[in-house]
């Protein structure tokens, strides 16, 4: 387990925090292997009944962490991003999401996945994937267009604009949007009402709301072909570049 992943429990609802404030919660390899690790545990515990999702020091996740994409292209159908996207898809149980801060990257395609998100009015939702020469990944090629229509999906996937908690709310991303403080505790209260309903209940509705995961997780596989490939190329290679060059002392 990570110690950037830090988990806790409240009656039936399990907390999963994402804590690495001084990079902006961006997560690394250790850390996707922690909250895969957490998700497969939870799927077989019946005192879970629902899971929260959370990023400390005011930041849900700034997304993966660019260092890690170097080794993708290798390993991509083992690669942790990959693998976490992938069990968030497949989860029967209720997803919850509590989002300040950045939310960028997988840190949005997550909330694709979610049941309830709640969110601040400053939240920073951004999918910058074409900017780094990348496909969307998560499904994201998927479910955007499903949930934001055609023409909001392509300014904010293609364009790659990025946009607030209350852009979030209209677009159909989040449930709620309250002030940041408030963000966490209106999540936990989610998933602590959640857990206390009936379970079988609940799987079944979630299942027929969702339909058959296995296009979503198609999806997930197609663009990550795509991604592998496109971590080779020359204008991937460019961007990463000045990304890693930017942040040379």
């Amino acid at each position: 387990m990570s110690e950037n992943i830090v988990v806790s429990k409240d009656h039936g609802a399990l907390r999963l925090l994402i804590n690495r404030p001084e990079k902006k919660n961006a997560l690394d390899r250790a850390m996707y292997r922690a909250l895969i690790a957490t998700l497969e545990a939870a799927a077989g515990d019946d005192a879970v009944g629902a899971v929260v999702f959370a990023g400390a020091g005011g930041n849900f996740t700034s997304g993966n962490d660019l260092a890690d994409f170097r080794d993708f292209a290798a390993d991509a159908e083992t690669f942790p991003a990959l693998t976490f996207i992938r069990a968030a898809a497949a989860f029967e149980k209720p997803l919850v999401a509590a989002v300040t801060g950045d939310a960028i990257g997988i840190g949005t395609t997550l909330l694709f996945h979610c049941d309830l998100v709640y969110a601040s009015p400053d939240a920073r939702f951004r999918m910058p994937f074409i900017d780094l020469a990348l496909p969307p990944e998560g499904a994201a090629s998927l479910l955007v267009p499903m949930r934001f229509g055609m023409a909001k999906a392509s300014q904010y996937l293609l364009l790659g604009d990025g946009f607030d908690g209350e852009e979030a709310l209209r677009l159909g991303l989040v449930n709620r949007v309250e002030p940041k403080e408030a963000v966490l505790d209106l999540a936990m209260d989610a998933a602590r009402r959640l857990a206390a309903k009936p379970a079988e209940a609940l799987r079944a509705a979630r299942r027929l709301m969702r339909g058959d995961p296995r296009d979503i997780l198609a999806r997930i596989d197609a663009e990550a072909a795509l991604f592998a490939q496109a971590l080779t190329s020359p204008e991937a290679r460019e961007r990463f570049a000045a990304f890693f060059a930017s942040r040379s002392p």
